[in-house]
């Protein structure tokens, strides 16, 4: 059901998870890109401290639903090739974030639109672009990336050296 593919579905393709899930739903989408949209809330949490008197969205999560966004392309292809992302496992890892411009804030109440197209596959290493602007065609921010879907190896912990009481009497 694309020009306005649910949250569910948006939750079916990508491992985010409220209230860390920054795309609401996809509006559109071609073979080399994807188009989604985010409305901004007033009551989530970050905009008590982001700021308070003068709350605007922080940019680092305008960036989170760009690169979420190229998630959801990744997973449409690859569900279009008849194939999970990452071969059936992994969660999709930024591997480089180049050229932020930030242009415009977003405040709550805003809806965004999100573009994110693809500029080339090499081993592995899925290049994009992604745009946001807001409804009324505003642009807010660009951001240049790379992504990788993969199963993040979790190196095994150090095991702590138990140190004995010194039980010296003096």
């Amino acid at each position: 059901m694309l020009g306005g593919m649910s949250d569910q579905a948006v939750i079916d393709l990508i491992p985010h998870r409220p209230p860390f899930l920054f795309v609401d739903e996809i509006v559109s989408e071609s073979a080399e890109g994807l188009v989604a949209r985010r409305a901004w809330r007033a009551e989530e949490d970050f905009y008590r401290g982001h700021y308070p008197g003068a709350p605007i969205t922080p940019g680092v999560l305008l960036c989170e639903a760009v690169f979420q966004a190229g998630a959801l392309f990744m997973a449409r292809q690859a569900r279009a090739a008849g194939a999970k992302p990452g071969g059936g496992g992994g969660v999709p890892l930024l591997a480089k974030i180049s050229e932020v411009r930030f242009r415009n804030p977003v405040y709550p109440g805003d809806t965004i639109l999100i573009e994110v197209k693809r500029k080339e596959v090499i081993a592995g290493f899925t290049m994009m672009s992604g745009a946001v602007k807001k409804a009324d065609g505003t642009r807010v921010m660009s951001v240049d990336f790379s992504v990788a879907w993969k199963t993040p190896e979790k190196p095994e912990a150090p095991k702590a050296e138990i140190q004995q009481p010194n039980h010296q009497s003096i």
